[in-house]
């Protein structure tokens, strides 16, 4: 089965990543996708599974607040995580995580390789080195990013992870060719 030419090599990216027109109002880095990093990732032969946006499938593209990017960007970054954590968009982050977390599952029962994940350092959802909190960025994960490795600890075991800003594209890169370099 799967002997074709596919190279059996998966990464999970945040799906702002790869689509810039997801984000919060007034944060974009690029006009589409950060194709400095896509193309690391083609150039490697590795298939790119692109995480949903739990902001956007829980809150909206206005992050529930169309005002929102009148506020400074670590202040709006922190309400929308405090958003997050609500009975109604938990309940949705959390359908998501078990939807990733299956396709995990099953690649890996399948012999593919999946070499981790990539994302998007900063955010309140899919930070891995960093998040918003209290009006801060500080060291930590994203609630997305939090939930989606512990569903996966306890399902098929973790990923390594590395975040991004996708304003930084030279580290961003380096960062990208570190996690193909692991796998």
């Amino acid at each position: 089965m799967f002997t074709d030419v596919r190279s059996r090599k998966i990464v999970l990216v945040a799906h702002c990543l790869l689509n810039q027109n997801a984000i919060s109002d007034g944060t974009a880095d690029f006009p589409g996708a950060n194709g400095d990093m896509v193309r690391c990732l083609l150039d490697a032969g590795v298939g790119i599974l692109q995480l949903p946006c739990p902001e956007f499938n829980c809150l909206g593209l206005d992050r529930g607040d169309p005002g929102g990017s009148q506020r400074p960007l670590l202040d709006e970054n922190s309400r929308i995580r405090v958003a997050m954590g609500r009975p109604a968009p938990w309940a949705i982050l959390e359908a998501l995580v078990e939807r990733v977390a299956y396709q995990v599952e099953e690649y890996r029962k399948h012999g593919f390789a999946v070499l981790g994940i990539i994302g998007s350092n900063r955010s309140p959802s899919c930070g891995v080195e960093s998040t918003s909190k209290d009006g801060r960025e500080v060291p930590g994960q994203g609630v997305f990013i939090e939930a989606l490795q512990e569903a996966l600890g306890q399902r098929s075991g973790s990923l390594p992870m590395i975040g991004i800003k996708a304003s930084d594209p030279e580290a961003a890169k380096a960062r990208v060719a570190l996690l193909l370099a692991m796998g």
